[in-house]
């Protein structure tokens, strides 16, 4: 009966992930398909470049929720539904957290074409281990600030990610159950970016240029 109700509970958080913000933006904001402007990706990157910097922290900010919402107050509403959920606490916020994720890359709303995860992934972990979601964003916004390369700044966030789980939890007994999940993120990110990883080995990968259009 416990994997039913994860199961469900999984599901539950796939359907949240697959809230398609980006498109729903564009709809709204600009009566345009994000889809069909800018990189093609529908996430919070692309809305920075085709419609403008407020829309696009709002994208940024309700794809961060998302992935916190399934991980607290999705999780809480399950373990209220099934209390036995809560054995195995860590690990069903862990599942929830990437089949949040998995929604956003592969929404359910859009023929399963989403944006690339690592707003969704920020949320999601910041509910898990906050303290490296903490460091990653620093990481983040060293890279950002250096290169103004969103996908450069995401994919070396991603990398130092199992780099800090191991140094803050080396000594902990949830090293290896969170390290595991953590290093396949990083792969899925480094996975999610290989248009990106090849423009930017060409020199093709566009800046961030924080036009005020739209605003």
């Amino acid at each position: 009966m416990i994997i039913v109700y994860a199961t469900l509970a999984a599901l539950s958080a796939y359907i949240v992930g697959s809230i398609p913000t980006a498109y729903l933006v564009g709809k709204f904001a600009k009566r345009m398909d994000i889809r069909r402007e800018g990189s093609g990706n529908v996430g919070a990157t692309n809305v920075f470049r085709v419609i403008g910097v407020k829309w696009g922290f709002f994208v940024l900010a309700c794809d961060i929720v998302k992935g916190l919402f399934v991980v607290t107050l999705l999780y809480y509403i399950w373990s209220l539904i099934f209390p036995p959920l809560t054995s195995i606490d860590r690990g069903l916020k862990i599942g929830m957290g990437f089949a949040a994720i998995a929604g956003h890359n592969w929404t359910i709303f859009l023929n399963f074409k989403g944006g690339k995860g690592i707003a969704t992934s920020t949320g999601a972990f910041l509910g898990i281990i906050p303290g490296v979601v903490g460091l990653c964003a620093i990481v983040w916004g060293i890279v950002f600030l250096a290169c103004r390369y969103v996908s450069l700044a995401s994919i070396i966030c991603g990398l130092s990610a199992p780099i800090f789980v191991f140094i803050l939890h080396r000594h902990k007994s949830d090293l290896c159950p969170l390290l595991i999940p953590i290093t396949l993120l990083a792969l899925g990110i480094i996975y999610t970016h290989r248009s990106n990883i090849r423009r930017l080995i060409k020199g093709e990968e566009k800046k961030v240029r924080f036009s005020r259009k739209s605003q």
